[in-house]
């Protein structure tokens, strides 16, 4: 007798009325099939209880957040000969395309103006001052593309081009005996003619790598000396702030306060992974196998770095391009940072 059977009996006792045989066979294979779910779902918990595993070490990284402080270029590139060639070709080829300059919309005729213009276009024979000697119309008016080498695409040459052009006073061409007759008692003095300033800087002359007056057409950026003899990014281990303040503190800490910087963001821009040869025990316990370093965007606005009161004990600075850069750190270091600096 199984235990459906018995639980039949048991239930039909304590009613104290007859069960037929049909409802008492019904009741038992119920009782029998929910008496069998029970027993397999026991045996399914115990095999869904996985084993104890033994504890084992975790391991972790230490966190750094490194500053990318970078001073933006200052001018443009120079141009390839090519690029000046062709920009050459493109005002000429509008002086032959434009229509004719009237000069008496601008000079009223006989006028000391009008003088002056009729001879610098003598000279010149195109409006324009800075594509040479070129005549927009008349049989020569094809001829606008300069040869391979030619002054007249220099970006030099059309600058002093321009200088001489504002400098002459219009004696120049004339003889002496016409120049001592026509010149008054009283002096005329000609305002002086402001020069452009060099591209090149006296810092670039003098290879001034601490100088942010250098390299005006590259991005420069803030390499820094610790007292390992490694130059890198100015970096220091995170604490409880975001990357944003620990980058303004580690500027503050590394390069003084005597520089106007802006964080670009709130989200890094690359970062530097170095695994250690030993792991190192923490006071959480866990051993810590190498650090990663997560890297802001900072540019300077104004001001200079200063490493004599810096936390950090660094003990040179420089300001370096791209290329540059390469030169001064390890290898394994230029491989994970040169993605994130620009190439001019």
């Amino acid at each position: 007798m199984n235990a459906g059977h018995q639980t039949t009996r048991r239930l039909a006792a304590k009613a104290g009325t007859p069960i037929c045989r049909s409802c008492r066979d019904t009741l038992s294979r119920s009782y029998a099939s929910a008496a069998a779910a029970a027993v397999q779902t026991d045996g399914q918990a115990a095999q869904l209880i996985p084993p104890v595993a033994q504890a084992s070490t975790q391991t972790s990284y230490g966190i750094n957040t490194g500053v990318v402080l970078s001073r933006p270029p200052q001018i443009t590139r120079d141009l390839h000969p090519f690029e000046s060639a062709f920009f050459l070709y493109q005002r000429r080829l509008n002086e032959r395309s434009a229509l004719p300059f009237t000069r008496y919309f601008y000079y009223k005729d006989r006028t000391p103006a009008d003088r002056e213009w009729k001879r610098k276009i003598k000279q010149r024979l195109t409006p324009a001052r800075d594509i040479g000697r070129y005549k927009g119309y008349g049989e020569e008016a094809w001829n606008d593309e300069v040869l391979i080498g030619a002054k007249e695409s220099d970006f030099n040459w059309q600058v002093e081009r321009l200088l001489e052009d504002a400098e002459t006073t219009g004696l120049e061409d004339q003889p002496a005996e016409a120049v001592s007759s026509a010149v008054t008692p009283k002096k005329v003095e000609h305002e002086a003619v402001e020069r452009p300033m060099s591209r090149i800087t006296e810092a670039d002359e003098k290879n001034d790598v601490k100088s942010l007056n250098r390299a005006l057409q590259r991005t420069l950026y803030l390499l820094v000396k610790d007292k390992e003899g490694r130059w890198m990014f100015p970096q220091d281990r995170l604490q409880k702030e975001t990357l944003k303040e620990a980058a303004y503190r580690i500027l503050e800490y590394s390069a003084g306060v005597n520089m106007n910087t802006w964080v670009v963001g709130n989200v890094p821009i690359g970062h530097y992974q170095h695994n250690y040869t030993k792991a190192l025990k923490t006071g959480a316990g866990l051993d810590e196998v190498g650090l990663k370093t997560f890297f802001m965007k900072v540019r300077i606005m104004a001001g200079q770095a200063n490493l004599k009161e810096n936390q950090f004990d660094l003990k040179d600075f420089k300001w370096l391009a791209k290329d540059e850069i390469q030169k001064e750190v390890e290898e394994d270091y230029w491989r994970q940072i040169k993605n994130m600096l620009a190439e001019r």
